[in-house]
């Protein structure tokens, strides 16, 4: 039986995410194979590096450039996240990726972002990419509209993942992992709402209307995978994991140590959990 690890993104909450896995990593947990969606594909690509620690560290070394993440860097290069602080000089120098690692480690890793031409979720299984391209992918995948570019590769332009498919969990499943961890970054009751300001949206995004007409029907679409997940939970095949409360955190962050407040609320929450998931897994 295939075991699975489903990441939701969140941008910043994915952090909460973070500190599940390195628990996990410490705690030698492991996965045939896991899928990402956004901030769970680019911070969860460390679980496969199996770099422990090195998401909440350049998250809080870095907080407070404005090359990182600011409104700054979306005025001067179109990216609230600027493209090469982001995917090249930090992996690449100033908190280097364990490319490596990652390619070695036999562990599936797939993440999903969202082509812009239909606004239908197109997945990615990451195997021997160049380091360039596997950002590219990782960058795709947490491409958020509005305040970013979109990613062209293989000549498909591609946005969020979270977009099109935010609980990946159904893929995953009908790709033979028949027992699945969820990793939730919004507490239990949560739903989400129907965007708001549509004519602003629809201008914002008039070159691209199929991303619009699939962020129209993302709530439901949303809401409807939380369910299905609790269906799977209580059918026995998937383990849900999700903080406790509201994380308070944002897509840009400048305190540190409320990023290491979040990080270690999916510290406690991996801890607590670490009996039950073992006995899940085996």
């Amino acid at each position: 039986m295939k075991k699975g690890l489903v990441l939701e993104g969140g941008a910043l909450r994915g952090i909460f995410t973070a500190g599940v896995l390195d628990v996990f990593l410490e705690n030698n947990i492991s996965f045939d194979g896991m899928v990402g969606v956004s901030a769970g594909a680019v911070f969860g690509c460390n679980f496969k590096s199996r770099q422990p620690g090195r998401t909440v560290r350049y998250n809080t070394r870095f907080c407070r450039s404005w090359k990182y993440a600011s409104f700054l860097s979306l005025f001067l290069t179109g990216n609230l996240y600027g493209t090469k602080f982001c995917y090249h000089d930090i992996p690449e120098r100033l908190d280097p990726f364990d490319l490596e690692t990652f390619q070695n480690n036999s562990m599936e890793f797939h993440l999903v972002t969202t082509d812009t031409e239909t606004g239908y979720p197109l997945y990615h299984r990451c195997g021997d990419d160049s380091r360039d391209v596997l950002m590219d992918w990782f960058r795709a995948s947490a491409s958020m509209p509005i305040v970013s570019k979109t990613v062209k590769i293989g000549g498909k332009q591609l946005l969020d993942g979270g977009i099109s498919d935010s609980i990946p969990l159904r893929y995953f499943q009908e790709n033979g992992f028949e027992k699945n961890v969820v990793i939730l970054t919004q507490p239990p009751g949560f739903q989400k709402k129907k965007i708001r300001f549509t004519p602003l949206i629809r201008f914002l995004l008039r070159k691209h209307p199929n991303v619009f007409q699939t962020l129209l029907d993302r709530h439901s679409r949303y809401n409807s995978q939380l369910a299905y997940v609790q269906e799977q939970k209580a059918a026995g095949n998937t383990f849900v994991i999700q903080p406790p409360a509201p994380l308070g955190i944002g897509p840009i962050e400048r305190d540190a140590n409320r990023i290491r407040e979040v990080y270690q609320t999916g510290r406690a929450e991996g801890e607590k959990c670490l009996p039950e998931i073992k006995h899940f897994l085996n």
